[in-house]
């Protein structure tokens, strides 16, 4: 379900317009992510450690409104809840596109995400996921610990859904952490809502 967002009473009336016209109008910055409760809390459970903070990230951005918009000739909607479309990477070196439904239960949302994840990694091609605008496009580099990230991009292409990526997880002074790259539409949102996502996401992953 979606609902339609009234831009001329809206408070960031001005910056939508502004940023919409941008042929890039996305903007992204790089942090480090402490996940060191949250790794702990998966490998006691048996739970896949990736699907782990998948989820999390999937529950911080469904909390922050902004991360639920998306641009639809010319408007903007908010949707009820937003998926995830992450990348699967294959033994083989390649990767495909993957769909996944947002379940709040992480055991929900983990049994039908590893369905997912067997149908792609025993496929071959790119298979893209037959989702729609309400899904955020995660990937993850698990062999660098990245510094900054850039995404190929198609400007004939309109597209609005956030981009999250994840590094390798590497330990600090006895911390695990791991860096996190956010690329999101500057007309749907500004860095004070990406600082909000960062925010809850951490605590989420230290609320073990």
């Amino acid at each position: 379900m979606k609902t339609l967002l009234d831009i001329e009473n809206w408070n960031r009336k001005d910056q939508f317009h502004f940023f919409n016209q941008f042929e890039e109008p996305f903007f992204g910055l790089t942090i480090q992510i402490d996940c060191t409760e949250a790794y702990a809390k998966a490998k006691a459970s048996g739970y896949s450690f990736f699907l782990y903070y998948l989820h999390l990230s999937l529950k911080a951005a469904n909390q922050i409104e902004p991360f639920r918009y998306r641009i639809s000739d010319g408007n903007v909607y908010l949707y009820d809840k937003v998926n995830a479309s992450p990348t699967i990477n294959r033994p083989d070196g390649t990767f495909g596109f993957s769909y996944m439904d947002y379940h709040p239960d992480f055991e929900n949302f983990a049994e039908a995400a590893k369905t997912t994840m067997e149908e792609v990694r025993n496929s071959k091609g790119l298979i893209p996921a037959v989702s729609g605008e309400n899904v955020i496009h995660y990937s993850s580099i698990p062999w660098i610990n990245f510094t900054s990230l850039s995404h190929a991009r198609s400007f004939s292409f309109k597209d609005s859904c956030p981009k999250i990526s994840f590094g390798k997880m590497t330990e600090v002074n006895g911390r695990k952490q791991m860096p996190i790259s956010i690329h999101v539409h500057h007309a749907l949102m500004d860095g004070f809502h990406v600082g909000q996502y960062i925010d809850l996401y951490q605590a989420l992953l230290s609320d073990q």
